[in-house]
């Protein structure tokens, strides 16, 4: 994505730049003194020559401002070839910024392609950092045999612990870990379908500095902060980054969009600042351009969608109920919006053997209606509520004539893989992608494994599994198969909770079909 200065300056968003420019505020001249360091590190967006490196200073995670002075602080940090930092290749000092909550974002080039570096931050008169690691993704044109990406988000600090992220970070030569959003939850005391089992700090947030609260008890979580330090991340966001159900300009309690675009930018702003995305994706007044594409040679291209910031408010005042909206008035008109949709449909026009569409809410139809009843029910916060943009991903897929389409999913606290049908009314039609919905890290609790849920797989034949318990995705993919692990905790109500594996699904990358391994 190309940004020239001037609409740097036209749109606001010239502290893109900040990172550097020389410092016109106060500098931190003395030595910080305590670990500032409580946050953890991480590394993003990967390319063929580097990758993000970043870190947020906060020595007293939840006191004001982090328990830092309201200065600008020099951040020292080395990227090297080793582990023990005995051939460091590049380094360099950033500024953390209070204007950036003092986080820090290195894009650090000039990196071999496909290779794994370590990374560290170290500040003047306090600790060095914790070591992460990171890989370049391949060359453009690189013939590569192997890729494992893990999948994973909906994080709510209330309702489980995060024993799942430390499973995951275990993970053997992971190249990525795709967070699909809810990173943070807004509220307070009201986990949806579990119990309270930690209690957030605070009440439900509405500022900046109320959001970067939240997100720095997140990530003291140890769990959390050794999986960020065991891979790179792409990291998107869904709906709790900033309300529940927000849709555009629009939240769920009808406040005046003037009003919640105040709060819609605090979270923006917030999630920059804690997520190890790229300088492009930092928001301005006009908003953020959260979406983007990370290539893997010829294998992959990811498309990493935002399905939030753009789309029309949800039909039916996002009350799906069959007396009261039925599947004919699910008819919200954008998704994407068109921008981000041309974007997307230019992007799948490429010859890589897979394409990912990295994505928030689920895509393929789902009739959620209760045993017994014989009118279907959707819902009308996903791809369901939203037809008419779904029909256009559709064809925008049919057009370039792909069989290789795989779509990854959260939002929804269930582990579910089914199909994408051509047509909605014929689900166990034709198929024009596989989609891998991932259930969530804590949100929901426990669970309840399959109790209950016998009749989702009979309302929806185009799916194959559909079950309430926690975890995580691992994709493992290749030139002539991918292999979904569907990873499933056996608790996160309390501490300790052990992973094992579900099931395994392989697909092929000349038809939009499902195997059981």
């Amino acid at each position: 994505m190309t940004i020239d200065r001037r609409t740097l300056v036209k749109s606001g968003a010239g502290l893109l730049l900040i990172s550097g420019l020389p410092a016109r505020a106060a500098v931190l001249a003395r030595p910080l003194g305590a670990n500032p360091f409580t946050l953890g590190v991480a590394a993003g967006d990967p390319w063929p020559d580097g990758f993000v490196i970043w870190t947020r200073l906060a020595p007293r995670p939840l006191d004001e401002h982090g328990g830092m002075p309201q200065v600008a602080v020099p951040v020292g940090w080395e990227v090297a070839e080793d582990e023990g930092f005995s051939r460091v290749v590049r380094k360099g000092e950033a500024l953390a910024r209070p204007e950036l909550g003092h986080s820090v974002h290195v894009e650090v080039g000039g990196l071999r392609p496909h290779c794994h570096y370590w990374y560290r931050f170290s500040v003047m008169g306090s600790d060095v950092s914790p070591t992460g690691l990171a890989r370049t993704a391949p060359a453009a044109d690189a013939a590569i045999d192997r890729l494992r990406i893990g999948v994973a988000g909906c994080q709510h600090w209330e309702a489980g612990f995060y024993d799942a992220w430390g499973a995951l970070a275990r993970e053997p030569d992971l190249d990525l870990v795709f967070h699909y959003g809810d990173y943070i939850y807004e509220g307070a005391g009201k986990p949806v379908g579990g119990n309270v089992v930690r209690r957030h700090a605070g009440d439900e947030i509405y500022s900046l500095d109320d959001y970067r609260r939240r997100y720095a008890q997140y990530k003291s979580d140890p769990h959390l902060q050794s999986a960020h330090q065991a891979s790179a991340f792409a990291a998107s966001f869904d709906d709790h980054e900033v309300d529940n159900n927000w849709a555009g300009e629009f939240d769920q309690d009808g406040t005046p969009p003037e009003v919640f675009l105040l709060r819609r930018m605090a979270g923006y702003q917030a999630w920059y600042e804690n997520m190890p995305v790229r300088r492009a994706q930092m928001p301005g007044m006009q908003g953020i351009t959260a979406y983007r594409r990370l290539d893997y040679g010829r294998l992959l291209r990811t498309h990493v969608l935002d399905t939030r910031s753009y789309r029309t408010d949800q039909s039916c005042n996002d009350v799906a109920r069959a007396d009261a909206c039925t599947p004919e008035a699910h008819a919200s008109p954008e998704m994407l919006g068109r921008p981000q949709e041309a974007w997307l449909d230019e992007g799948l026009g490429n010859d890589r053997t897979w394409n990912l569409l990295a994505q928030q809410v689920i895509v393929m139809p789902l009739d959620v209606r209760a045993p017994g009843a014989t009118k279907p029910v959707f819902e009308t916060d996903l791809w369901d509520g939203y037809r008419p943009a779904k029909a256009r991903l559709i064809e925008s897929i049919r057009r370039h004539d792909l069989t290789n389409v795989v779509i990854a999913t959260g939002d929804h606290h269930k582990h579910a893989a089914g199909i994408v049908p051509e047509r909605d009314d014929t689900p166990d039609g034709k198929g024009v992608a596989v989609e891998f919905l991932a259930t969530s890290i804590s949100s929901g609790g426990n669970g309840n494994g399959d109790a209950g849920l016998a009749h989702m797989l009979q309302n929806n034949p185009n799916l194959d599994l559909y079950t309430d318990r926690r975890g995580y995705q691992l994709f493992d993919i290749t030139p002539t198969r991918w292999t979904t692990d569907v990873k499933v905790m056996d608790r996160v109500e309390k501490p300790g909770g052990k992973v094992q594996t579900l099931v395994r699904y392989e697909v092929t990358p000349d038809a939009a079909q499902l195997h059981r391994a």
